[in-house]
């Protein structure tokens, strides 16, 4: 039986006629952290919660996750690949480096000072390497990657499968849910608040729906070992993975208490975090918002959220 992490459920009801401008705000906030807001959490519910426009979009997009090392020296090769999938679908196709290995933190993703001594491990992308070293098809180690978590016998694709897959995504287009979001972020606490809209497509999507919200760092300049065996001082890891939002490594199940008007509704707050070193620039990090099937784990659809 898969593990699903214990969650709150949010409660939803439509407002009376005084604030019909707003109609979604939750009666009970008890899975947001409303102090996070900078004022009355009633002017954040009559006023900045926000309303959804029907949603056009008739895209499928991809996610490519890369499981990665910075002793890994056939990781920037794989990255490489990643990323230049990404530039040549800037809005269709995004990569998540995920550093980990099928038992988590392994000799690849181990910080030996004074080379590497950046710790790029968290513990839900551990939580999540670990699983899938024991399920669904394997993770025999780095680099490997999933594009959606497609189960072409296994999850788990060497990098020389990742373009083939990607374009069979791209040209299928099978959109079977569409998700929209949107983000408030307050400089002055580091909080935010995330409102996601999950709309399937076909009814039988429904069952077994569920969100996961990636944390991500654009880029920062580190140590990595090179297919060389050299120290590379000035490596650029791109879409690092800095954890899952409320620490949800499996996601949160959809259920009937998210449904409003035939869509549903999925919130939260969180704090852009500290690094060990110092603070994580908002404006150098995005969120990726995966709705996907939490039996089969297959992705059916994600989009981009910049916090600033």
């Amino acid at each position: 039986m898969r593990y699903i992490l214990s969650i709150g459920i949010l409660y939803f009801v439509l407002c009376s006629c005084d604030h019909v401008e707003n109609p979604y705000p939750p009666t009970v906030s008890i899975d947001l952290d409303t102090t996070l807001y900078p004022g009355l959490w009633s002017d954040y519910q009559n006023n900045e919660w926000p309303i959804f426009d029907e949603n056009s979009n008739t895209e499928r997009n991809v996610i490519i996750e890369d499981f990665t090392g910075h002793k890994c020296v056939f990781c920037p090769a794989a990255a490489d690949l990643a990323h230049q999938l990404h530039i040549e679908n800037p809005t269709r196709v995004f990569t998540a480096g995920i550093h980990a290995g099928p038992d988590g933190i392994g000799d690849f993703q181990s910080v030996s000072p004074p080379d590497y001594p950046t710790d790029f491990t968290n513990p839900q992308g551990v939580e999540i390497g670990q699983y899938f070293g024991e399920n669904d098809g394997g993770f025999p180690g780095n680099p490997r990657g999933t594009v959606n978590r497609f189960n072409n016998g296994t999850i788990f694709q060497s990098p020389a499968q990742w373009t083939s897959m990607t374009d069979e995504i791209i040209s299928s287009n099978d959109l079977k849910v569409n998700i929209q979001a949107k983000l408030n972020y307050y400089e002055a606490t580091k909080g935010a608040f995330l409102h996601v809209e999950a709309d399937p497509l076909f009814e039988d999507v429904t069952e077994n729906l569920a969100i996961m919200v990636y944390l991500l760092e654009d880029s920062l300049v580190g140590d990595q070992k090179m297919a060389d065996n050299s120290h590379n001082t000035s490596y650029v890891h791109r879409d690092i993975h800095r954890g899952n939002l409320n620490n949800e490594t499996f996601g949160r199940p959809i259920t009937s208490e998210n449904l409003i008007n035939d869509k549903y509704l999925i919130n939260y707050s969180f704090t852009v975090p500290d690094q060990l070193d110092g603070t994580y620039n908002p404006a150098n990090m995005h969120l990726l918002i995966c709705a996907f099937n939490q039996t089969t784990w297959e992705i059916y659809q994600v989009i981009k959220q910049k916090i600033q």
